[in-house]
């Protein structure tokens, strides 16, 4: 299972990118609406990666992992500066329906003057995942980073 989203997001391909690899930017921008982040490591190189928590804002919401929290980790395993990160992400479950790893690529695309056009792709969504909820995540996520970057 696969899903596409993009996105114009009002600013040069080298601030956008930035705003993906830095562990502060990510704690703001990639949690979806209803959930808020915070990364445990991080080592920005291929191989390299980080460990994040998302915390479901409403504490009745049950996670992946466990209470509230979906837990995971993220694998380096492209990055092409101002173009193109592509990252392997598994969760931290023990519930079979989310073990699959997922691949997460974001391309970044020069568009009009001052714009770029992002896309994420993630393929090999696990089961447990529906793919109209990552769809609608991505999204609200998106919104965030273009809101992140007309902040910083």
């Amino acid at each position: 299972m696969s899903t596409t989203n993009s996105r114009i997001i009002f600013a040069e391909r080298e601030k956008v990118y930035k705003a993906f690899v830095s562990k502060k930017a990510l704690e703001n921008w990639l949690a979806p609406n209803n959930m808020k982040g915070e990364i445990h490591d991080f080592d920005l190189k291929v191989g390299g990666g980080y460990d994040m928590s998302l915390f479901y804002i409403d504490s009745n919401t049950r996670g992946k992992t466990s209470g509230n929290e979906d837990r995971f980790s993220a694998e380096f395993i492209e990055l092409k500066p101002y173009e193109k990160i592509v990252q392997a992400i598994n969760f931290h479950s023990d519930k079979k329906e989310f073990t699959d790893k997922m691949i997460m690529e974001v391309s970044l695309e020069e568009n009009e003057k001052n714009s770029t056009k992002v896309t994420i792709v993630f393929r090999n969504i696990p089961e447990g995942i529906n793919p109209k909820d990552n769809e609608t995540g991505t999204e609200q996520s998106l919104e965030k980073l273009a809101d992140y970057i007309r902040n910083h």
